[in-house]
């Protein structure tokens, strides 16, 4: 981002509104994908593969000399409405492979999310060690995108719990909150979504915002990203070992119940602690932002009928998804309004709300 602002001459509020533009994309995309019933209408695997080569393609798009600050707004926003045929769609792959163990195959599935997400930060800290152009970043990500959705075609057939979609009126998807444990599942998700992406998003801000306070304690600030937020990918392994034990419900509920813990005890952090403490701690908290994550899209798979799984998974996202621009539009606007340590304790409300409707969660085997 800082590079993309630099080089076409942005302004400093770009990080959220090119963040947000990808959310709004993805929400366009899953709300289609959702009421159109795409992944459970037709092929999962060639739903998944289609939108991975145009992902690919607008990402790369990224890095043409005629940008601006409204092409790049389109071009992430179609970044993000290609996303809607990969990680909902991926796990309704995962649900149709899998009738047992869903919460230990979701755990690797969103693990490899994880470290997707914290890979172009290592990307970034890589050029910029061997002095490699920003836009190296975007054709390599680009590259693995691709890469991504042919493998996944050649190798992953449709699952053999895959039920047929039966026609139904689009608008009912809507009743899928009727039921009691659905809508426990759902809103849980959405508490654990206002915190995730704008903990990602910041997760830089958050180091540079130590530095202040610390003055040249944090030299590797990509490196340090990448670390932080790529540790979740070895915790939703984990957690989906542990939930076999422990249950689905009460291990996302444990991992919110501690990431809301690390909002609100983000600015003694930020101002007290040394270099190791913190990047100890924001590891931490990057463990517990995400372990949660399988859990809930296990719950809602389980919450929701086979034939309508994937509609169900989109649906929930979907909406998810619109929470996370709510949440990192006003982190970045609290940089205006607070002073800087505070600016994360914000996120707690997200975790506190999610702990509140999962206990509401009811079922033996979950």
């Amino acid at each position: 981002m800082p590079e993309l602002i630099l080089v076409f001459e942005l302004s400093s509020n770009a990080l959220s509104l090119l963040t947000s533009a990808v959310q709004s994309g993805f929400i366009l995309g899953t709300l289609l994908f959702a009421f159109l019933s795409i992944s459970d209408k037709f092929s999962p695997t060639q739903v998944f593969f289609l939108c991975a080569i145009f992902g690919s393609i607008f990402n790369l798009a990224t890095i043409m000399e005629e940008n601006n600050l409204y092409s790049l707004i389109i071009i992430r926003f179609l970044v993000g409405f290609s996303l809607a045929g990969i990680y909902p769609v991926g796990m309704k792959i995962a649900s149709d492979h899998f009738e047992k163990g869903l919460g230990r195959s979701l755990g690797y599935l969103v693990g490899a999310l994880v470290l997707g997400t914290g890979f172009p930060h290592l990307l970034k800290a890589t050029s910029e060690i061997v002095q490699l152009s920003w836009n190296v970043v975007i054709i390599s990500t680009s590259a693995l995108a691709l890469s991504g959705g042919l493998l996944l075609r050649m190798l992953v057939p449709d699952g053999p719990f895959r039920k047929p979609h039966q026609t139904k009126d689009s608008s009912n998807i809507l009743k899928l909150f009727h039921n009691s444990n659905f809508r426990s599942a759902a809103f849980g998700y959405f508490g654990h979504m206002w915190e995730l992406y704008a903990f990602w998003a910041f997760v830089p801000l958050m180091l540079e915002i130590y530095n202040h306070f610390h003055p040249d304690s944090i030299s590797n600030i990509p490196l340090c990203s990448f670390l932080i937020i790529g540790s979740g990918a070895v915790a939703c392994a984990i957690s989906g070992i542990l939930s076999e034990r422990f249950g689905v419900a009460r291990v996302a509920r444990t991992a919110l119940f501690f990431s809301g813990i690390c909002c609100l005890v983000s600015p003694l952090l930020l101002l007290f602690a040394s270099e190791v403490i913190f990047v100890i701690f924001l590891i931490f908290w990057g463990v517990m932002v995400i372990a949660d994550s399988p859990m809930f899209s296990t719950l809602i798979a389980r919450s929701a009928p086979a034939e309508g799984r994937g509609t169900a998974l989109t649906l929930v996202n979907s909406i998810g998804y619109a929470i996370t621009i709510l949440s990192i539009q006003i982190v970045g606007r609290s940089q205006e309004l607070l002073p800087q340590q505070y600016m994360f304790v914000i996120l707690a409300a997200g975790p506190i709300l999610g702990v509140v409707y999962i206990k509401n969660f009811r079922s033996k085997s979950l």
